[in-house]
Parts: structure tokens; sequence; C-alpha cells
């Protein structure tokens, strides 16, 4: 029986887990795959992403590194807009990566069918930004906030917090009428989490999808793998590789990649292997 997810002009199957390829339109990204302003290539890579087996894409015009300055609505607008356009017909689905309602608005209007939001929709408008349409919507969690969410993070049971703060996001999110077949939740691997942090997350990841929506794990060349294995961000292909499988073995739904083709291969190799 398939469990879908309502996605703007899609309805995803995620009985099985599903490639989300990263696209980063930023002038700052941590992985140095910044495209801001090459609106070409921006769209040559994002069909690349999806040749090499992407189910979604998702496109982020404000970099949410540890240390980023924000930037304003405009300047995202300016940068995400003419590729979101041009990728409007591209055969799968389109997430904006964006805390901004305003940014939201103009991308749903410009085609985007979800909304992956780093603060879990909590800016004053945002909810009202996506309830009234049929885009899907990722909620993450996020201990302080990207400038500073690295200094110092601090828990006393970080599973449980996190849990706690997704499941009051869903709520929030259903009164304002976004129903839960929209919704993806994410546990916001390096987001104000140290590196015990995190992997006390993935350990316990399947407590994430008993609260019986899709869980989206973004761990791809973060630096809490740098610190495991000692690899520069360059280096950590494999490393984000054996991480996506891992969250996908505790029940992950979704895993956000930079790098589509070899987490494609890796999980079908894990598929064969567990398939009857």
């Amino acid at each position: 029986m398939k469990k879908l997810l309502s996605c703007g002009r899609f309805q995803l199957d995620i009985c099985q887990p599903l490639i989300m390829g990263i696209v980063n339109l930023t002038d700052d990204s941590f992985s140095g795959d910044g495209l801001h302003g090459q609106i070409d290539r921006a769209v040559a890579q994002s069909q690349r992403l999806v040749e090499e087996g992407a189910d979604l894409l998702d496109l982020g015009a404000e970099s949410s590194r540890p240390g980023a300055d924000p930037v304003s609505a405009q300047q995202e607008l300016d940068r995400l807009l003419p590729v979101l356009t041009a990728l409007r017909d591209v055969g799968v689905p389109l997430s904006v990566d964006t805390v901004k309602p305003e940014v939201m608005r103009a991308a749903l209007v410009a085609g985007a069918d979800m909304v992956n939001d780093i603060a879990a929709l909590r800016a004053p408008g945002a909810l009202e930004a996506v309830s009234a349409t049929n885009a899907a919507v990722c909620l993450m969690h996020m201990q302080g906030e990207p400038r500073t969410m690295q200094t110092s993070p601090r828990y006393e049971d970080v599973v449980t917090e996190v849990i706690d703060f997704l499941a009051a996001r869903v709520a929030a999110c259903v009164t304002a009428g976004v129903t839960r077949d929209r919704l993806v939740i994410d546990p916001g691997f390096g987001f104000g989490k140290a590196l015990e942090h995190n992997l006390e997350l993935l350990r316990h990841l399947d407590r994430f999808v008993a609260m019986g929506l899709p869980v989206l794990a973004g761990l791809s060349r973060k630096s809490m793998l740098g610190l495991i294995t000692g690899r520069p961000v360059g280096e950590r292909v494999p490393a984000s590789v054996a991480a996506a499988v891992l969250a996908v073995k505790r029940g992950a739904a979704m895993v956000r990649v930079h790098d589509v083709a070899a987490t494609r291969d890796a999980l079908a190799v894990l598929r064969a292997v567990e398939e009857n």
C-alpha cells in the first residue's frame, strides 16, 4: 500500500526512500558549491542531479551554514526566481529552502512544490504563507540561529527536546490548516548541535519515525562527518553516503544530499539486500 506525500503538483510515494538533491544558489555555501549569479550553471547542475536520480530538488538562495549572515528577501528572490522558473518543467518537485514568508509566497506562485524551512514556520506570516496552498512543508529543528548556533549548543535530552519541538510545530501547522499529508520533519543535524547530539539523533531516528510523518535527514558533507573522519568538506562523499544509508536504515523517508549518484547506488544496494 502506497504512502503518499502531497507535494504541490506531485504525489510522492514515500514507501521507498527519496533523494533530495541540493542546489546552492548562494555565494558562501559551506560545501563550496554555491552558484550565485550563475543561472545557466545552476539549471544544468539541477538537470544533472535529476538524471543521476534525484527525486526532488532543494533550491537555497540564503546560506544557513554556521556563522552565516542573513541576506535580504530581495537578494534571495533575485538569486532564486530565475532558476526556479527555468526548472518549472524539470519533472520532479521543486523545494525552496527559506525562512522568509515573502520568499515563500513568491516561490510558491513561481512554481515551488515544497517549502523547506530551517525555522519550522516560526517567522510571523510563515504559516499563513503556506497554509492555503497545496505545497509540502519540511519542519526542521534548530537551536539558535545560523550566525551563532554552533557556539555552545546544550541539551538535557537532545532526542526528547527535538521531538517535543517538532511535535509542537506539527500541531501549529495542523491548526493553521496544513494537513499532515503535506508535512515532513527534520531533526536538524548540525543546526545547533555538537557531534554527540548529532550522533544521538541519528542513533534514535526511529523515535522521530514513530511520530507518523516522513523524516528527512540532512547529513551530507557536514562538519560532524569531518570530525569523525578528519576529512575536509571536499573529501566527505564516502562518509556522506554512509550517513545516508544509516539514516534510511533507521527509517528516514528522505535524504538531502549533494552527491546524488553515489547515494542512489548505495541505496540500490541496500534495497537489493533487504528485499525478500
